[in-house]
């Protein structure tokens, strides 16, 4: 078992529509209890976790915690990622998922119930976790992820379910319910991964290294956190909305590699170019364009370590 360090727990306490800020008296007594060497910090704004990550006074072997939801986990891993000066280690991340989406942590197992997932944090097994990196739109410099990007469908969907007082995953099948209804012209894309290219109206595209987005919905059904690569699934715009839909609906088993014109690969690298049309992407929740031309999206094997099961 690796030493443990200090664990440095970052909260959200407006995730999960507050629900996270009532965590904390069970987070804190539980760590007491256990004698661990510990410091609850709560966020205050947008982009907070991810600077309190970056500027943490950190040893090698001290681990932050995301306690929130996919986007308190994408801040935490984007703080560690741009340490400066970088870690000799790669940096040690756990999570609590105390969120409205906790899509990344469905991936690596870890309990949605806040005291099991606690003794996961506690019992201290490390594992090597891969992260992404998106460059373009609003990130020339690039924005990390753990999870994975979304372009088109998925993040027109995601946009409407954010704005919905309501359980994450009925949010998201709302969404695309009212995406399916308008159906909306794709871009054409251009996409190029290792020795495949691809051009086709891009009704979804999803490069991920976790397998679950939305709630419920499969985009990487095959996807490794620990394999030095991501995993695509883009989807050839279909002629009606009744296949869509039946398309769509395979996402929640993750068998939507059935269909012709759902394109499935693993690769290290990506490059999407809009030639009509723009994307609409996001990357773990995170919006990195409404209308962009070009992305580059890569993985960096063995980025992190994460405290799983």
């Amino acid at each position: 078992m690796a030493e443990k360090g200090k664990l440095w727990i970052i909260l959200n306490p407006v995730a999960g529509k507050g629900k996270a800020a009532k965590q904390l008296p069970k987070i804190d007594r539980y760590l007491s209890e256990k004698k661990c060497d510990y410091r609850i910090i709560l966020t205050k704004g947008p982009n907070d976790a991810l600077e309190i990550a970056r500027n943490l006074p950190l040893g090698d072997d001290d681990a932050v915690v995301a306690a929130g939801g996919d986007g308190t986990c994408n801040e935490v891993a984007n703080g560690l990622l741009l340490r400066n000066p970088a870690p000799a280690k790669p940096p040690i991340i756990g999570i609590l998922p105390v969120g409205r989406g906790n899509d990344f942590s469905s991936t690596p197992k870890i309990p949605q119930d806040i005291e099991k997932a606690l003794d996961t944090l506690t019992a201290w097994k490390l594992h090597t976790l891969d992260a992404g990196k998106v460059t373009g739109g609003f990130f020339p410099d690039g924005r990390y992820f753990v999870n994975g990007v979304g372009i088109g469908f998925d993040t027109k969907v995601g946009f409407d379910a954010a704005r919905m007082k309501i359980k994450s995953g009925l949010a998201y099948v709302i969404g695309a319910i009212n995406n399916i209804i308008r159906y909306e012209p794709s871009p054409v894309l251009h996409i190029r991964y290792d020795d495949q290219e691809i051009t086709i109206p891009a009704v979804l595209v999803s490069i991920v290294n976790g397998r679950r987005m939305g709630g419920s919905f499969y985009m990487g059904p095959n996807a490794l956190l620990d394999d030095g690569l991501l995993d695509i699934c883009c989807v050839r715009r279909p002629a009606t909305r009744r296949r869509l839909v039946r398309v769509f609906l395979h996402y929640f088993k993750g068998t939507q590699a059935e269909f012709e014109g759902v394109y499935m690969g693993k690769a290290l690298q990506f490059h999407l170019r809009a030639l009509e049309g723009g994307m609409a992407a996001h990357c773990d929740g995170e919006t990195i364009c409404y209308d962009g031309k070009e992305l580059e999206i890569s993985c960096i094997p063995g980025a992190l370590r994460l405290i799983g099961v």
